[in-house]
C-alpha cells in the first residue's frame, strides 16, 4: 500500500526484471527476526477472511468478492501458516495526525505499539490516508496498488481508521481476501505475493512502519528468482505443501 507523488510517498509501481544492485535490506535467511515478546491476538479477533473469486470473475476490485454460491471463509490457521501476524489495537484512546510524513515511532504514547515497535525493530514510521479528497489521483493509485506484487521486507500496516482488503496468494495459488478495519496491525511477510485495495467505504488512514530505511519499491509479479520470493517459497510453501 505504497506509491510516489512529490507530496506523499505511497509506492512507486515498477515492473523489476531482475534483482536491482542498489543497497536492500537483508532477507530473511539473512536476518531471522527475533520473536516479538508481545503476544499476537486470540483467533477470534483476527479480521475475517475468506478465499476470493478468481480475477477477471468480477467487475469491482473494493467489492467482497466472495466466492458463490457459497462463501469459503480462509482460518486463521491459514494465514499464520502464509506468516502474518497480527495484533488488536486501541485505535480509540490514542490518536494520531491524519497525515504525517514522516512519524517518529519514538512518539508512540500506546504501550503495545510501543512494545510492537521495540520487540521487531521498527525506527520509521509514516502516516496517509487513502481518500478521493485527500489523495491526488486517487483512482489511478487505487489501481496501482492493486497491482500483484512482492517486497524485499516485511509489510507492516496499523489501521487508524477507516478500512480495505488486503490479498495475498494461498500455497495454491489462490487468493485470500482480509477485511482489515480499524484497530488491525498486520504484517505480511517479506517476499509474498499480495496486493491492496480500499473497500466501498474509500476511506483508510494506515501508519506504516519500517526497519531501518523505508523500503518504497514493489516488484511486480513474476519475481520467481527474487531472492526474498525464493526465501518466502523456502520458508512458507514448501514447507506446507511437502
Amino acid at each position: 500500500m505504497t506509491n510516489s507523488t512529490t507530496e506523499e510517498p505511497v509506492e512507486e509501481i515498477v515492473v523489476v526484471e531482475k534483482e536491482p544492485e542498489a543497497k536492500k535490506q537483508k532477507t530473511m535467511t539473512e536476518t531471522k527476526k527475533e520473536l516479538t515478546t508481545t503476544p499476537e491476538s486470540p483467533d477470534e479477533e483476527w479480521p475475517e477472511a475468506w478465499y476470493m473469486l478468481k480475477d477477471g470473475e468480477y467487475d469491482d476490485q473494493k467489492a467482497e468478492n466472495r466466492m458463490s454460491p457459497e462463501n469459503k471463509p480462509c482460518s486463521v490457521g491459514e494465514l499464520k501458516k502464509l506468516g502474518i501476524a497480527y495484533w488488536k489495537m486501541d485505535a480509540e484512546t490514542y490518536k494520531y495526525p491524519a497525515k504525517a510524513i514522516p512519524w517518529d515511532p519514538k512518539d508512540a504514547a500506546d504501550p503495545k505499539l510501543m512494545a510492537i515497535r521495540d520487540d521487531r525493530g521498527y525506527s520509521y514510521a509514516d502516516i496517509i490516508s487513502v481518500k478521493p479528497d485527500l489523495l491526488p489521483g486517487y483512482d489511478e493509485k487505487i489501481k496501482a496498488f492493486f497491482e500483484e506484487h512482492i517486497h524485499d521486507a516485511e509489510e507492516i500496516r496499523y489501521i487508524i481508521d477507516g478500512s480495505g482488503y488486503f490479498d495475498i496468494r494461498d500455497t495454491h495459488n489462490n487468493w485470500i481476501r482480509i477485511h482489515i478495519k480499524k484497530g488491525d496491525l498486520m504484517t505480511l511477510p517479506e517476499g509474498c505475493y499480495h496486493r491492496f485495495t480500499c473497500d466501498t467505504t474509500d476511506f483508510i488512514q494506515a501508519m506504516r512502519l519500517f526497519i531501518g530505511a523505508p523500503v518504497w519499491t514493489p516488484f511486480n509479479r513474476p519475481q520467481e528468482q527474487h531472492p526474498s520470493r525464493i526465501d518466502y517459497v523456502t520458508n512458507y510453501i514448501d514447507n506446507v505443501t511437502a
